[in-house]
């Protein structure tokens, strides 16, 4: 047994056993006071009077009271445009060095997220708590002396004046310790190549020279990458080339789309640990192996507070209405989808990120990411949250023997009536009326609003399958590959439209 492994999971294990169940809500209370006072201040604390606020005891609930919503669009034109400006003070202390570009799933345009050395010591931090976690689930002593494929965004970040941006991904890698950079890998040289089919070319002729024993990254880029090292030395599966890959710590979306076709690229089970960072901030991980919720990480510098997703809370837009109910940690319920707001050491404040999480264990804080608001389809009230759409999917892929690794849709009229028009990414040869019949079926098992909107308003589902390789080429197309990169879920008719302008292109172009 390898020396410096036996070490490693020594520590963790003792690590493990020392470590106490956290208070989540006294906890929280910390990091909210800590986080008020340290900004009290600013420019934005000022406005806000967070001194005032301080000298109430119950001081959540008057924060809660005083400070209105933001999302990115009202944070940054009133305030993060500011720091861009080259104001200091403005909604945390000094300036940040770094700022997060989000490309997620909202357009071509990046959001510019402030990213300050609070908030990396707070990801790195995290970091080792879910290393940590590792103790839980019994991995044998050699697994921690392999290397780690981090597979994010490139770590060249872009100088501009005072600052330097890039993707949260590439920005915490670029920022890694001294002593991990024996174990991470693809190694700084091939990770600050901006093309990504470039960077991959190199993981894939590389490959055979890495002991990989971790994965992390996005489900669908990292599938990309294993199938391109398995096509790149003509082998079976990518254990033929990193045998001793044991564990593959997912992020960004939900896993179980992937799993099926996942899977296929493997000789033999590993383990799937699910984490929860965003450009906002390092927000959960899954820290046992009998569940697949993650745990808020709830004494690391973010604030959070709960909004009950129901649609007269929310705007067309996904935006929050003003006069919106929050809920702390202290008043959640479990089986309740909630917008996720997070008020954090990098100076956002009551800052809707855009997710819906739902509790499935509130005494150890245990979350499921359920969709995003801007996904939330309530055309003629079917109410289909992502998380609805992703369960009746896994029963198509059960009942046809299937993958649906990726999907969108969008509200459209025919003939002036409402239909529900989906794009599903498979492989499998089924007629699309017969899989839009059961896709429909189980859609009102899952919902019962939707149930209720089939007997109305909306009048039926239509399908179209497509390779799923089209949703990765039409990403590319709309933002870049890899990274950070998300395929919309639900379109906007007017969106749609340019989809199936781009899928009929492809098609085309095929034929």
């Amino acid at each position: 047994m390898a020396l410096i492994g036996s070490l490693i999971k020594g520590v963790i294990d003792l690590k493990g056993a020392l470590t106490s169940e956290t208070d989540h809500w006294a906890a929280q209370q910390d990091v909210l006071r800590e986080l008020l006072e340290t900004a009290s201040s600013t420019a934005f604390g000022q406005q806000y009077a967070f001194d005032h606020i301080l000298e109430h005891s119950n001081f959540p609930e008057v924060f809660a009271n005083t400070v209105p919503y933001f999302d990115y669009h009202k944070m940054s034109k009133f305030w993060w445009s500011k720091i861009l400006d080259g104001e200091n003070d403005v909604t945390w202390p000094d300036s940040p060095d770094y700022f997060a570009l989000s490309s997620g799933t909202t357009g071509k345009k990046s959001k510019r997220i402030p990213v300050t050395d609070a908030m990396l010591t707070a990801i790195r931090n995290a970091g080792i708590k879910q290393v940590s976690a590792l103790a839980n689930f019994d991995l044998p002593s050699d697994f921690f002396e392999k290397g780690i494929m981090m597979l994010g965004s490139s770590t060249d970040l872009q100088e501009k004046e005072d600052h330097l941006e890039g993707e949260i991904s590439g920005i915490s890698a670029s920022t890694i310790p001294f002593w991990f950079e024996g174990y991470y890998k693809p190694g700084k040289e091939i990770a600050q190549i901006d093309d990504w089919d470039e960077r991959v070319q190199h993981i894939a002729q590389n490959a055979k020279n890495w002991d990989i024993g971790a994965l992390s990254g996005i489900p669908s880029w990292v599938e990309l990458m294993l199938q391109k090292v398995i096509d790149y030395h003509n082998v079976g599966d990518i254990h033929d080339i990193w045998p001793n890959l044991q564990v593959y710590t997912s992020g960004g979306v939900a896993f179980a789309p992937y799993e099926k076709s996942f899977n296929k690229l493997l000789k033999y089970p590993i383990t799937v640990i699910d984490t929860y960072l965003a450009s906002e901030g390092f927000i959960a991980f899954q820290e046992r192996p009998d569940t697949d919720a993650m745990k808020l990480i709830t004494d690391n510098g973010i604030y959070f507070e709960f909004v009950p997703f129901q649609p007269e809370y929310i705007n067309q837009d996904g935006s929050l209405k003003p006069d919106a109910p929050s809920v702390t940690l202290a008043h959640v319920e479990v089986d309740q989808d909630y917008v996720l707001l997070m008020s954090t050491v990098s100076g956002a404040w009551r800052y809707l990120i855009g997710d819906t999480i739902e509790f499935t264990d509130v005494s150890k804080a245990e979350i499921r990411i359920t969709g995003r608001t801007k996904f939330f389809l309530n055309v003629v009230g079917s109410q289909l949250s992502v998380n609805k759409m992703n369960t009746a999917l896994r029963t198509l892929e059960q009942d046809f023997d299937i993958e649906i690794p990726e999907f969108t849709l969008s509200a459209t009229r025919i003939d002036g009536e409402f239909y529900h028009h989906w794009y599903l990414g498979t492989t499998g040869d089924i007629p699309e009326k017969e899989i839009a019949k059961a896709l429909d079926n189980a859609l009102k098992d899952a919902n019962k609003n939707y149930k209720v909107a089939r007997s109305k308003a909306l009048k039926g589902v239509k399908v179209t399958i497509i390779d799923p390789l089209l949703f990765t080429e039409w990403s590319g197309v709309q933002k870049k590959k890899g990274g950070q990169v998300k395929m919309e879920r639900v379109m906007s008719e007017e969106k749609f439209e340019d989809w199936e302008a781009f899928v009929q292109k492809h098609l085309n172009t095929d034929v």
